[in-house]
């Protein structure tokens, strides 16, 4: 399949709209993986960053994720999540920015930043200071999962490859956010992690301490490499949750700021309680 000649949309949109239609009529099955982006640049004769803009449109539409290491999928579940990405770009207006995080790796978290980040190398947005908080799991192999499906038991090298991914996506959130005060554009700008022992079941992101989304982190195989053999795994597809918001603004006790209020307690009472520094 090639682009349309005449067609006054940018590529990226072009391939954006043909595989959403494949989505959206079944074509591409719930669940089926993607081509991969090679296939893609070639079969549509572009550079991998449109692709690459492509697939980050559909993901942000909830109809695709991606997972570490095995691909790009339809999502199982076709109803489109909170739009995270707008509000933490909204989050980013502010002349102060929080945004607390607990979960399993921050990977989603990462893909958000990127738009505001950008805005404010460009210019376009110019927040005074950013503290993002990272609260992940130490990824011991007291955790109770990932772990192999046969046996439910634990394995030091699918511990380990969960670890580097905790420490990858982490280490990235900080380099993309310090910087910005590298470079002089924010004038505090700092990430700081802490790590515990307690499996989560949800992810819970704070931004500016008045909104707060929710979700829980889905449980399913999936086949792995660990040490250069394919083992199959009890795995965390974090990408796949829908998250739930939750807001201040919606009223004097109403279950929105209820919710947030709670939000931040837990978030504080871990993170101070049974939090140990982490540097990525």
């Amino acid at each position: 399949m090639s682009l349309d000649p005449d067609d006054p949309r940018p590529p990226y949109a072009q391939i954006t709209n043909a595989l959403r239609a494949a989505i959206l009529t079944k074509t591409l099955q719930p669940g089926e993986k993607l081509p991969s982006q090679s296939d893609l640049t070639k079969r549509y004769g572009v550079s991998r960053a449109t692709v690459q803009r492509a697939l980050r449109d559909l993901q942000d539409e909830g109809l695709i994720v991606a997972r570490q290491g095995s691909g790009v999928f339809v999502r199982s579940r076709t109803e489109r999540p909170a739009g995270l990405r707008s509000h933490i770009e909204r989050a980013f207006e502010q002349s102060s920015v929080t945004i607390d995080f607990a979960g399993f790796s921050g990977e989603t978290l990462y893909g958000a930043l990127q738009e505001p980040i950008d805005k404010i190398r460009a210019g376009r947005l110019t927040p005074e200071s950013i503290v993002v908080r990272l609260l992940l799991p130490n990824m011991a192999d007291t955790q109770a999962f990932p772990v192999l499906v046969e046996g439910r038991t634990h394995d030091r090298g699918v511990s380990a490859r969960a670890r580097d991914l905790m420490v990858h996506h982490s280490r990235s959130i900080t380099r993309i956010v310090r910087e910005l005060n590298a470079l002089g554009l924010v004038k505090e700008a700092r990430v700081e992690v802490r790590t515990h022992g307690i499996t989560p079941s949800f992810k819970l992101y704070v931004l500016n301490g008045t909104e707060a989304f929710f979700g829980f982190y889905p449980l399913a195989p999936n086949t792995v490499s660990v040490g250069g053999t394919d083992v199959e795994i009890i795995d965390v597809f974090g990408l796949d949750s829908t998250l739930f918001p939750f807001a201040v603004s919606d009223g004097q006790g109403a279950p929105g700021g209820l919710f947030v209020e709670q939000a931040r307690k837990w978030f504080e009472s871990v993170w101070t309680m049974v939090g140990e520094e982490f540097t990525p």
